[in-house]
């Protein structure tokens, strides 16, 4: 018998379109505990559900939001051994230090960095215009479905992560759709989820979780007018196909597709750190089998002997590397294609490049080389998304073809420009740098792209295609939590039928922007 689903405050049969079974990566093997492919009936339930969560929430204290928040992430702790064994079956990550030691402790600190966004209630940038008597703020935007990628199982996961936790703080019910990779670990989330809620005086439907459905029906859901918006991470295709549907139907959809990430190496940086460099490189490329979506995906040098210094020593690093467990077959299968499309395109191939996955889902580390003459002539090709452990690494001539390459980049979620400490580099680096600052959403200097601190100062996010608008992101309270806001207005309202932060008393305390100063008082 199929695992149930959570639907409508209760854990009950799915009305099953078929079943699946999570499998190990490092095996090829499935594992225990079947689960259900959910028919739209499900979905439609749980919509009505949330419908009427969502309602409830608006009248909810928000201290209501936070106090949930906190006891989930207590919850989570609580079992931690479980879930991090859980995880290390269907991803093949190790347990520690990745899972217990890294993701978890990630994960209950920003549902945590929520609470205290939603307890504050200055995320919703309420706006006071006394003169005009206008008064507006951020409310929340109704059900929030949340869609989990396969890499992150715990802090991006469906019903665990930073989109789950920035709605939630926000006010907003979650239909949480969990990976197929993983659904014995987000099962195990959604019971401790449920129950901090019953705890904590949450509407019963604030959370719910179905762990597949039909493509039809996700694109179905999505554009469904009871949504208030959805938030994606996964692959660009299925990405697309999902935003299309709900462009279509005008709901919002926060989106992270795909990006390569390209970091830029200046010759005086090589020069004098190349060792350095080759490691730091190397861990960033290789680390969780490069399954990052923040993995250095692209390496853009200069011609000279420094490059090709850097270029053997990196690939005496991968050839020495283990290979790493890959997520699943179908993302060896889709890094095989990837590689595949960069030799057509005029690459050629350093290290690695195995033209299967062998038994455990594994490919051997690949490292490739192109030259920038023959990267501007199929840029589209080369930057293919090759997500796993492989980098392509591009030569240029000089410095005016490194700037031709930077400028046919699409957008990427980082970019990065190693130089040197002594200053020889300064005007390569106003050459190239602030043409690279165009295509990315988050720029680096002097290291490689793959940590994402949870602050409320960063930038997850970028130019299309690395996510759906480049104004938005996924980590970092409490602007992550603004994508699941309405902005709503009122003119002329009286006092006493405002919400509570638009209010003269200001009973929440939040900061507030009033006659162009922001402020915590109360309005005499």
């Amino acid at each position: 018998m199929s695992h149930p689903v959570l639907i409508a405050g209760q854990w009950r049969p799915a009305r099953e379109a078929g079943t699946f079974h999570a499998v190990d990566p490092r095996t090829g093997e499935s594992l225990p505990g079947e689960y259900p492919v959910s028919r739209w009936e499900d979905c439609d339930e749980a919509l009505r559900a949330a419908s009427h969560a969502a309602a409830d929430l608006r009248r909810l204290p928000s201290e209501t939001r936070a106090a949930f928040l906190d006891e989930y992430a207590r919850r989570i702790e609580s079992r931690k051994e479980e879930l991090a064994e859980t995880a290390s079956g269907e991803t093949g990550y190790p347990v520690s230090p990745r899972l217990a030691d890294v993701e978890l402790p990630r994960t209950t600190d920003q549902l945590r960095q929520a609470a205290a966004a939603a307890r504050d209630g200055s995320w919703a940038m309420p706006t006071i215009d006394r003169a005009r008597k206008i008064r507006s703020h951020l409310a929340p935007i109704g059900p929030v479905c949340v869609f989990g990628p396969n890499n992150f199982p715990f802090a991006f996961g469906s019903v665990s992560g930073g989109d789950f936790a920035a709605a939630i703080a926000a006010g907003n019910p979650v239909l949480a759709k969990g990976h197929s990779s993983h659904p014995s670990t987000t099962r195990l989330f959604a019971e401790e989820a449920f129950v901090a809620a019953l705890e904590t005086g949450m509407p019963h439907s604030a959370v719910q979780l179905v762990y597949r459905l039909s493509h039809s029906d996700g694109e179905r859901l999505v554009s469904d007018r009871r949504v208030g918006a959805s938030a994606y991470t996964g692959g660009r295709h299925s990405g697309l196909a999902l935003k299309r549907a709900a462009d279509a139907a005008g709901r919002p959809f926060y989106a992270e597709l795909s990006s390569i990430n390209p970091v830029v190496v200046l010759p005086g940086a090589l020069r004098e750190r190349l060792d350095a460099i080759v490691d730091e490189f190397t861990a960033s490329c290789l680390m969780g089998t490069g399954q990052f979506c923040t993995n250095p995906g692209l390496i853009l040098v200069l011609e000279g002997s420094e490059s090709e210094r850097f270029i053997e020593r990196a690939a005496e690093r991968f050839r020495a590397a283990p290979s790493g467990t890959l997520l699943s077959e179908g993302v060896g299968r889709t890094l095989v294609s990837s590689l595949g499309t960069w030799v057509r395109a005029g690459a050629h191939t350093v290290v690695g490049n195995a033209s299967s996955v062998s038994a455990g889902y594994s490919l051997a580390n690949t490292l490739m080389r192109v030259t920038g003459a023959a990267f501007l002539e199929r840029p589209a090709e080369l930057q293919t998304e090759a997500f796993g452990n492989a980098s392509l690494v591009v030569v240029a001539h000089d410095a005016a073809e490194a700037k031709h390459v930077i400028d046919v980049l699409d957008g990427n979620l980082t970019g990065c420009v190693y130089s040197a400490r002594n200053g020889e580099d300064e005007s390569l680096y106003d050459a190239l740098a602030p043409a690279l600052r165009r295509h990315v959403g988050r720029l680096l200097n002097d290291k490689m792209p793959t940590g994402v601190a949870v602050s409320p100062a960063m930038q997850h996010g970028g130019p299309f295609p690395a996510t759906g608008h480049p104004g938005f992101t996924a980590v970092g309270i409490p602007a992550s939590l603004r994508r699941f806001g309405a902005l709503e207005c009122y003119d002329g309202v009286r006092d006493h039928r405002l919400p509570p932060s638009l209010r003269d008393a200001n009973p929440t305390g939040a900061w507030r922007w009033v006659d162009g100063v922001w402020t915590q008082g109360q309005l005499g």
